[in-house]
């Protein structure tokens, strides 16, 4: 066993018993950690109401090889999301975040750079950015991390560069625009408007551009195409989790 230090950001709770949790972090050093928090539900306990959903935390915790659970031992706290307490639109997208993140990340497998774009997107979810743009936008960082960024100017069947100044069919389970010579037999095809590929592939080449611990500032979405959008993105994501994500439903930012 060992004992590390980490950087979290709160991602679940879990009640295990009367006095203890199961908490589910994201840290900058380890990737997703599952921890038992021992007496993190006593009004005096050892965590100092650190372990607050969507907080940010210094954490040690004791790595235990072959077992189920980490123990986590100290949480200091760093930062509290504000918007839990002002905003409900807001508060749901930011378990929107923590939901994408425990779906697409593995345990002890560390990812910096998403780590340090959640920080920071959580931070402009608490300023009053634009949540459309935000949200979008993370989504396509952490497909960008894990190597699932959608295709929007070539094929991604054959690869050939299309023209989609009159839109494009989009594979949802392929995972990009298709040519026509490829768009017969596929499942899962919708249409997209050239607006639309234009908007993703613009936010697309702003997260992969931006720097590792920031989001290029939100520029508002034109709201015509919030709700294509929307669709897509998650269709996109259902397919790709094999599930759909259950805050989806919550996400109430003006599509229309």
């Amino acid at each position: 066993m060992s004992t590390e230090k980490a950087t979290a950001l709160v991602l679940r709770l879990v009640d295990f018993s009367e006095t203890s949790v199961v908490a589910t972090l994201f840290t900058r050093e380890f990737g997703k950690v599952t921890a038992l928090a021992k007496g993190a539900r006593r009004p005096k306990g050892p965590f100092e109401a650190a372990l607050d959903l969507l907080a940010e935390c210094r954490i040690v915790f004791i790595h235990k090889p072959g077992e189920t659970l980490d123990l986590l031992t100290e949480a200091r706290l760093e930062r509290r999301f504000k918007s839990s307490r002002t905003d409900v639109a807001r508060l749901y997208a930011g378990y929107y975040v923590a939901e994408l993140l425990r779906e697409m990340t593995e345990e002890a497998d560390p990812h910096p750079n998403l780590f340090d774009f959640a920080q920071a997107t959580l931070g402009r979810i608490d300023d009053g950015a634009d949540l459309f743009t935000l949200i979008l936008q993370f989504e396509l960082k952490t497909l960008l991390e894990f190597g699932r960024s959608p295709a929007l100017t070539h094929c991604v069947d054959c690869g050939k560069r299309l023209d989609t100044r009159q839109g494009a069919s989009f594979a949802v389970t392929a995972g990009g625009v298709l040519c026509e010579r490829h768009r017969g037999g596929k499942r899962q095809v919708v249409r997209l408007s050239a607006e639309a590929i234009g908007i993703l592939a613009e936010q697309a080449r702003r997260v992969e551009g931006a720097n590792s611990d920031s989001p290029k500032e939100p520029k508002p979405i034109q709201t015509a195409r919030r709700g294509e959008l929307r669709a897509v993105m998650n269709r996109f994501l259902a397919s790709l989790l094999r599930k759909q994500l259950r805050m989806t439903r919550y996400m109430t930012f003006p599509l229309v």
